[in-house]
């Protein structure tokens, strides 16, 4: 092992839920530059602007940075089907801009992807060499970023699903604000996959930057990164509802008014962009490689909901 050093970190995309949670995570190991897309966030006029690609370039080759995380992208599924050009510009061609710059300074370069690179047929957990095959514009446009991300020659692609964090919205809100509105619920039941916090992400993240700096093997690759265990959106949202009504027990403020919350298929909900049904992600080649143990997805959804006010009971 290589004794750690203080590093220069260049954080992208810092006011998303991942990116919030990194901004704390990533602190401690260096000098961190947190910089958003709004250009009155960013010192010295630097651009995380990812429409604006020279600038983007050229804020790297002013920092300087040990390592750069970006934790931007073009997320909005649906919306991706009508402006293609603009989610390859975000996902795939800046993200090939920030790996050539990355190659240039010899930098460590972490991005992130999505289980939405598979078809999502059958029920086994997705590894890393499975073959992909998007099914939507938003999918095709993170792997192109997946293809561009490792032509440099230091890099951590983490795939991961169902992302949530107790800032911003997610479906547990969703689900909890529906829930006091309406006596019948419907949700889809033939999707699976893992609520992944983005806490847990950019703890991660944090754990395999530091042990990528300190070892003398090369970890670079693609590695799936989710909470433990499996669950259908049916069954996420019981599990939600079930803590709230707990909670309601204890606070008469929190009123829960669905009575039935009923499984439906896909099919129930047509929308733009094709979801895979199968979101499962195999994680043992992360948590062989970096020693670590996932907890299970409950444990981070619970933490969130104390977080939200709605399950501090449980």
């Amino acid at each position: 092992m290589k004794p750690m050093k203080p590093m220069k970190i260049l954080l992208l995309g810092c006011d998303g839920q991942v990116g919030w949670e990194l901004q704390r995570s990533l602190a401690p190991l260096g000098e961190l530059w947190a910089l958003g897309r709004r250009m009155a966030n960013n010192p010295q006029g630097l651009c995380a602007d990812f429409t604006q690609l020279d600038a983007l370039a050229q804020t790297v080759r002013t920092i300087r940075p040990d390592v750069i995380v970006n934790a931007a992208a073009h997320t909005a599924v649906d919306k991706a089907e009508s402006e293609p050009e603009l989610a390859h510009m975000l996902n795939a061609h800046a993200p090939g801009v920030l790996a050539s710059e990355a190659q240039r300074l010899g930098a460590l370069l972490v991005h992130y992807s999505t289980d939405y690179v598979f078809d999502g047929n059958g029920e086994r957990p997705w590894r890393e060499n499975d073959a992909t095959a998007p099914l939507n514009v938003y999918g095709q446009t993170k792997l192109a970023g997946e293809l561009a991300v490792a032509q440099c020659a230091r890099y951590l692609i983490f795939r991961t699903s169902w992302v949530y964090a107790a800032r911003g919205g997610n479906f547990a809100r969703t689900m909890l604000r529906l829930a006091r509105e309406r006596e019948v619920l419907q949700v889809i039941d033939d999707q699976i996959g893992a609520p992944t916090g983005a806490e847990l992400l950019a703890d991660v993240t944090a754990h395999a930057i530091r042990q990528a700096s300190t070892t003398n093997v090369d970890l670079s690759g693609i590695y799936h990164l989710a909470a433990n265990g499996f669950t259908s959106w049916f069954e996420y949202a019981n599990h939600v509802i079930t803590l709230a009504r707990q909670a309601e027990q204890a606070d008469t403020a929190i009123k829960i008014k669905a009575q039935t919350i009923t499984p439906v298929p896909t099919t129930a909900f047509p929308t733009p962009a094709r979801r895979p049904h199968n979101s499962r992600l195999d994680t043992r080649k992360l948590q062989t490689t970096f020693g670590l143990t996932l907890p299970d997805w409950q444990t981070g959804v619970n933490r969130m909901l104390k977080e939200i006010n709605y399950g501090h009971s449980v």
